[in-house]
């Protein structure tokens, strides 16, 4: 069977490209073969030409391509140095390694900046000229990169006043998640989907942080009047180590907190139970589960609504007549 073949119309954009890219390259071939001399081929040769003479660009900087490229080589050998060395020793001290995150971040930007400079320098710019110039330019930017600033201000308080760090819990706005990164202007969070909000370090206000301390994870059940509610409540304590067990979890816990409830429904008795943030709605479903087998094992009735009728007398009467 011959398979159709499908259009792309993005293919066509490509194609172009290609074509007057190819077009230039023998163009430039031309002009330096056939019609150096001319005004067309010294145009050609002055412009789109030097960036096809490779061989004369290696055989006149080699040395400077040379230096570019051990600069290069060594900033790039001195990051992962950082990385593979420096940040382990890190994690040791500090399983969330906030402090080594942000330390990588600057590191990173500030020798890229430096190796830039040099490599400009190898080719005979002058870098101090272009150091001032770009100070003026950037004392700028930053009348209009207000922002910005906050961003980093607001990055370096979250990081000194210790107000959450890489693997802690928050919520900002809707989102609770895990902290994933925490950057000169931004800070990552990852929740429970495993979608990502990456929020500015200016608008992060009003944070709840919850890995400060455990939070509840609570089973409400409720019970039949006519069961004996001791011999519940004893069913109940017996299976708890049970629940531990079967519920890895759970860190603080359970144990029983007695009658939340009397109403139509029934009696709704309380277990309790202290997990991590992020897991106490799946715990809260587990210990519902397995509750509910405790209860059925041992026959106990589980409450459900009822509706209380009250007749007139005379209705009754007239009713008994």
């Amino acid at each position: 069977m011959s398979k159709k073949f499908k259009f792309n119309k993005g293919l066509i954009p490509k194609l172009i490209v290609i074509g007057i890219f190819l077009a230039l390259v023998i163009i430039a071939i031309i002009s330096d073969k056939v019609l150096t001399g001319t005004a067309f081929g010294d145009f050609v040769n002055n412009t789109i030409g030097k960036f096809f003479n490779i061989i004369d660009i290696l055989k006149n900087h080699w040395i400077t391509i040379a230096e570019s490229i051990v600069i290069i080589v060594f900033f790039w050998l001195l990051n992962k140095l950082f990385e593979y060395i420096l940040l382990p020793l890190g994690k040791k001290r500090n399983k969330h390694s906030t402090w080594w995150v942000l330390f990588r971040s600057i590191f990173k930007y500030l020798s890229s900046a430096v190796a830039i400079f040099l490599v400009l320098s190898a080719w005979g710019v002058d870098t101090p000229t272009l150091l001032i110039g770009a100070g003026i330019v950037g004392l700028a930017i930053s009348f209009g990169a207000q922002s910005l600033i906050e961003d980093v201000i607001a990055g370096l308080f979250i990081i000194f006043e210790k107000q959450f760090k890489i693997g802690d819990v928050i919520q900002v706005g809707e989102t609770r998640g895990y902290v994933i990164d925490i950057g000169i202007r931004t800070t990552s969070i990852e929740d429970v989907y495993g979608d990502i909000l990456i929020v500015n370090n200016s608008d992060l206000r009003m944070i709840l942080n919850t890995s400060a301390n455990l939070s509840p994870a609570i089973s409400e059940i409720y019970i039949s009047y006519d069961q004996p509610l001791e011999n519940v409540e004893n069913i109940v304590k017996k299976a708890l180590p049970t629940l531990k067990e079967r519920i890895p979890d759970i860190i603080e816990g359970p144990s029983y907190r007695g009658v939340q409830k009397l109403d139509n429904n029934g009696v709704l008795i309380r277990v309790y139970a202290k997990v991590e943030d992020l897991k106490k709605f799946q715990v809260v479903r587990d210990m519902n589960r397995e509750l509910k087998i405790v209860f059925e094992k041992n026959n106990i009735k589980f409450g459900f609504p009822t509706v209380n009728v009250n007749e007139r007398e005379e209705e009754v009467k007239k009713a008994k007549d």
